[in-house]
């Protein structure tokens, strides 16, 4: 089978396609051929090891795990034993490291669930709605409280604006000119054109300012986060010392966008898709085999939702 594959850290043309074994599925384990995954900004970031830290847990000198790929959604080839919950043939989607691959294996217990009828391959990548209510749910945010999504035309974005209005927040989407009408069909209350307007300087407060690209800083925002309110950074580590400091001292907090993914989302994900509460937003489909060209074009920071890579109609 292929796998997008890297043996050392640097540009998108250090990732290749390479065959590889073909995984079995242990006990309490799937097997899932894939139809669809993601270049995220997660991957770029492994990859290159823009942030030097990582590689104390990633390999100091080269990557210690050569896959790629965080998200998938597909078929289940094959289940281990005693595997209850996922039959051959049922569609699934959920997150698994290397998921840039023609098939993956994932556990029965993991972060995995099914497709509901109606729910497109690409429709079910679930990482930015996944990260979304990861990190709201560890903001503690409820219904009536006051949001503000910066970066709200990314994956996450898109997905955090959608998932605090499922809460019942009220919400301030911010983006730039060209996806202000694309954010307001996703139903924030309040809608920024950041190239028009700085959020910081228009005298509003929020209970929660969710930061879903890392451009800003705790410092620059706190004059927009009401007492007792929140600072949520996804990327960057310019908020490490902030975070470390407000822990202590002060009444507003940052906190560093640490997502942990549960089966409990997954699932929750699972019955807003069937309901038809949430909308992906999908920017560009690439083939797998153009997986180079996709992390070139995440790499430049303009994406809006999702970057596909489709596996349909490859080799096997």
């Amino acid at each position: 089978m292929r796998a997008v594959v890297f043996d050392r850290y640097g540009p998108p043309e250090v990732l290749r396609l390479e065959e590889v074994e073909r995984p079995a599925p242990k006990p309490g384990e799937v097997l899932v051929r894939v139809h669809a995954t993601t270049a995220t900004r997660t991957d770029c970031g492994l990859r290159s090891a823009e942030y030097f830290v990582t590689r104390f847990f990633t390999g100091l000198l080269r990557p210690k795990r050569r896959s790629v790929g965080i998200e998938l959604a597909g078929v289940v080839e094959a289940v281990g034993t005693g595997v209850e919950s996922f039959a051959v043939g049922e569609r699934v989607f959920g997150i698994r490291s290397g998921a840039n691959a023609d098939y993956v294996c994932v556990r029965e217990a993991g972060v995995l669930a099914h497709i509901p009828d109606g729910t497109g391959f690409e429709q079910a990548l679930a990482d930015g709605a996944l990260s979304a209510l990861s990190l709201l749910r560890s903001a503690g945010l409820r219904a009536g409280q006051r949001v503000l999504v910066y970066g709200a035309s990314g994956s996450i974005g898109t997905a955090t604006v959608q998932m605090a209005k499922h809460l019942g927040a009220h919400v301030t989407a911010v983006c730039n000119t060209k996806n202000v009408e694309l954010v307001r069909s996703l139903g924030p209350d309040v809608v920024i054109d950041y190239e028009q307007q700085d959020f910081t300087k228009n005298g509003e407060t929020y209970d929660l300012v969710f930061d879903a690209v890392g451009e800003h800083s705790f410092r620059r925002c706190r004059r927009s986060i009401a007492p007792g309110g929140l600072y949520i950074a996804t990327d960057g580590f310019h908020n490490v010392a902030w975070a470390l400091w407000t822990s202590v001292f002060g009444r507003r907090k940052a906190r560093l966008g640490i997502v942990r993914y549960a089966k409990e989302d997954v699932l929750a994900l699972e019955r807003l898709l069937a309901a038809g509460e949430y909308r992906p937003v999908i920017d560009r489909t690439y083939r797998l085999e153009d997986v180079v060209e996709a992390h070139r074009y995440v790499e430049t920071r303009q994406k809006t939702g999702n970057v596909v890579l489709s596996l349909n109609g490859g080799p096997r």
